[in-house]
């Protein structure tokens, strides 16, 4: 019977590439939350895949992006930086056949680490017609020496088994870190305020969904229900009436389906209480980050 193995395997790119959508393909259940805007994976989360033979400890991180105007860039830039330093495995998801200015700052950072890199080409279903993937698979052969190239589409489930089989080879020799049950690293309170967060993002246009976050105030569960309250900071009062919505319109709707979600995962029924609250400019002190739990590696 072979060691069991057991890793960290930081999973990084640029902003949008999928990599939250890849960590939930891979695990069949929803670690962190998903929109198709940047900068929705904010902190660093633990997805915990345990089989007979080993424990894949994937690390969502936030995209690595260059413009780090607000000290909440600064710091999802440094929480990145800080899962590349203890990966045993590197992921580094791309779109196939599309290449920016960012992907080559983070390859350029994946350069200087010790960890072996595996480049996943992601969204391979959007590349037409077929052949291309070839070109692409070729292009960024060309750009690094990675350990394997892999292309994929999380979206759609294709090639995921491959990644589950190939990353153990990479991991060393090492009894379980986390028990068999684990999931993730992250508390239940946490994820109902990133559920909230998405269903928010999910419904406010522009820089809306930049300007704000969630912290949950208290959570209780009594009599087969769970009570959950929660304040909803923005960074400024223009946005606050957004988020409200006229007569309530938005927060009614974003609550209807941050509850709805909850029940699901819960499996109990799930009132939500939501306030909206004005703190000036919270996304740029280091101070008010912390204290609304972003980590600061």
């Amino acid at each position: 019977m072979s060691a069991m193995r057991c890793g960290f395997v930081a999973v990084v790119g640029r902003p949008n590439v999928g990599k939250s959508t890849l960590i939930n393909a891979v695990m069949g259940t929803k670690i962190s939350i998903v929109t198709a805007k940047p900068q929705t994976t904010r902190h660093r989360i633990l997805a915990v895949h345990t089989t007979d033979e080993a424990q894949i400890v994937f690390v969502d991180t936030p995209g690595l992006h260059r413009k780090a105007a607000k000290a909440m860039n600064r710091m999802m830039n440094r929480t990145a930086a800080s899962a590349l330093a203890d990966a045993d495995l590197v992921l580094f998801v791309t779109e196939a056949g599309r290449w920016t200015d960012e992907d080559g700052d983070v390859l350029r950072r994946l350069q200087a680490t010790s960890a072996p890199v595996v480049a996943v080409l992601n969204k391979i279903d959007l590349v037409r017609p077929r052949e291309k993937l070839l070109e692409a698979i070729a292009a960024i052969a060309e750009r690094h020496t990675f350990a394997d190239i892999l292309p994929l589409s999380a979206k759609k489930h294709d090639n995921l088994d491959t990644v589950l089989t190939l990353i153990p080879k990479y991991l060393p020799e090492s009894p379980q870190l986390f028990p068999d049950d684990m999931r993730t690293d992250r508390s239940v309170e946490f994820q109902a305020a990133e559920v909230i967060r998405e269903k928010l993002t999910l419904s406010l246009h522009q820089e809306v969904p930049y300007g704000l976050t969630v912290q949950i105030e208290s959570f209780e569960t009594e009599d087969g229900r769970t009570t959950i309250g929660a304040i909803i900071w923005v960074e400024r009062d223009s946005q606050k009436g957004i988020v409200v919505g006229k007569g309530g319109s938005v927060l009614k709707r974003v609550g209807k389906a941050a509850r709805l979600e909850l029940k699901a995962q819960l499996g109990r029924p799930v009132h939500l209480e939501l306030w909206v609250k004005v703190k000036d400019n919270w996304a740029d002190s280091e101070k008010d980050l912390l204290r609304l739990g972003y980590e600061s590696p």
